[in-house]
């Protein structure tokens, strides 16, 4: 049954974009066409700095669609986009996924319904399946269906958990009060470089708080795969940013000293020969994960050019620290500090 009473939690869903303005229609149509009752959600499209035409876009949308707002937000980084939307949004839940995702009619009423389960439930997600663009390589199609591409299919089942079930920044729901004690989203890019840990780091401090994780197999949203993400330079790209990125949440988690960083850097790079080693036994035989071992190469090359960060700026190791990221000096510039600003990871 459709979700028509007036008493319907309202909820915000902010779309990030950029420079995907021929993407954007099939995105807002599919939220637009939501069993969710029409007055009680609304949708934010916060561009974030686009040099095509996605801002006629979101405004042609808005003109078409009375549910969607539009928005700038020039700080290259999605989540200055998602924040910033964050805090004119009007929702109690606030739902978060991307410009390339594709939602199924049900979806807004199933994560809805997440947070009606016992157990003081903050957050919601789903299944979030792929749609290929291009038929995928087999190797694709045995490596990389799960966290590289962003994908969660844990089937039809509802579960709680104290623990994040792989709740992504494409498919998340989270009570307004949850997302705002937690400080909103961490940093993930930066002027196109990665400096921290996005939703992971939000989700954890949203566990901090005592709050619970539901996955909902019946909120499912599509992820589009273009060709350009099934290739081994986008493997090692995937997972070079996932090196910053957890080498920023270990440090939060943990913050060392300089004896301590300085081990770890040279633990990364024993770990990195290590997977080039792996990769090279692997395709001489025609293993198909020495893909795999190939990116880890640059997973631990760049957890060793963090930690070499956090080793040579004081400044970097507060902004790590950080977890207000939705107060008014919060993210002011480009939020990275002056002295390890872009291009200081050697």
């Amino acid at each position: 049954m459709a979700a028509d009473r007036d008493e319907a939690p309202f909820v915000s869903v902010i779309i990030p974009t950029w420079n995907r303005s021929f993407r954007l229609r099939a995105v807002v149509e599919s939220f637009v066409a939501q069993s969710y009752a029409a007055n009680r959600y609304e949708i934010i499209l916060a561009d974030n700095g686009s040099t095509d035409d996605t801002r006629a876009m979101i405004a042609a949308l808005a003109l078409e669609y009375g549910t969607v707002t539009g928005m700038d937000e020039p700080r290259k980084g999605a989540h200055f986009a998602r924040n910033s939307a964050a805090r004119i949004a009007r929702g109690e839940i606030l739902y978060f996924t991307d410009d390339d995702m594709i939602a199924t009619p049900g979806l807004l009423e199933a994560i809805v319904s997440g947070f009606r389960l016992p157990g003081n439930v903050g957050v919601v997600t789903g299944r979030v399946v792929p749609r290929w663009e291009t038929e995928p390589p087999r190797w694709v199609l045995e490596h990389c269906q799960n966290a590289l591409l962003s994908l969660n299919d844990r089937g039809a089942v509802t579960i709680v958990s104290d623990s994040d079930p792989g709740v992504f920044s494409c498919h998340e729901g989270i009570l307004r009060e949850a997302f705002f004690r937690a400080g909103g989203f961490n940093p993930d890019t930066n002027a196109g470089e990665f400096t921290g840990d996005n939703e992971t780091g939000l989700n954890i401090k949203v566990k901090s708080l005592g709050y619970r994780f539901a996955y909902v197999g019946a909120a499912t949203i599509h992820h589009v795969i273009p060709a350009s993400r099934m290739t081994q330079q986008y493997l090692n790209s995937r997972l070079a940013d996932q090196g910053f990125c957890d080498s920023y949440t270990a440090y939060r988690a943990r913050p060392m000293g300089v004896p301590r960083l300085m081990r770890r850097i040279a633990g990364h790079g024993i770990l990195a020969a290590a997977s080039s080693a792996k990769a090279l036994a692997r395709r001489a035989t025609g293993n198909s994960r020495w893909r795999i071992h190939l990116a880890r190469v640059f997973y631990y090359r760049n957890r060793a050019r963090y930690d070499a960060r956090l080793v040579r700026y004081s400044e970097w190791r507060k902004f790590v620290m950080r977890s207000d990221w939705l107060s008014d000096d919060a993210g002011t510039g480009n939020a990275l500090p002056a002295a390890a600003g872009k291009g200081a990871i050697r």
